[in-house]
């Protein structure tokens, strides 16, 4: 199943460690959101928006590029890391909703955080995602692509 993850992931590479384990799977091309605005996605059989967590949401760049780029009907997923708190996804469920898709499963797993006042305690998650979270990453993908074939 040809898929496409649209991500952003910054600091320290969090979301991004989780999706290369994921592309070893398959046939995933993962974008990084806010390379190109004009990423297209319609030849995607499975779209998924990835990254860290900011002010409770996925990154803005993540957000804007599912505004902009999801194509009608389309199955989606949502994989994130969170340092101190877990995402409002609402906004990018009113997306989805919006374009006729569906969102077949959200993963999220701790991430190391050094953002703000956390850098003056040495982080917050130290070791995560580890290889335990990397695992279920890996698994949460499979069980989503089984769903978008139908199995």
């Amino acid at each position: 199943m040809k898929t496409a993850v649209v991500y952003h992931s910054s600091h320290h590479g969090n979301t991004k460690k989780l999706l290369d384990a994921m592309a070893q799977e398959g046939e995933v091309t993962l974008l990084e959101a806010s390379a190109d605005s004009s990423i297209d996605l319609a030849d995607y059989d499975l779209i998924g928006f990835a990254s860290g967590i900011y002010a409770s949401r996925l990154h803005e760049s993540v957000l804007h590029c599912a505004e902009r780029n999801l194509p009608r009907g389309k199955p989606v997923f949502v994989l994130y890391t969170y340092g101190a708190w877990r995402p409002k996804l609402t906004h990018l469920e009113k997306i989805v909703s919006a374009k006729g898709g569906q969102i077949l499963g959200v993963y999220g797993c701790p991430g190391f955080c050094t953002f703000g006042p956390l850098k003056l305690i040495g982080g917050i998650a130290k070791g995560r995602p580890n290889a335990q979270d990397v695992a279920a990453a890996v698994g949460f993908f499979r069980e989503v692509v089984r769903q978008a074939q139908g199995k």
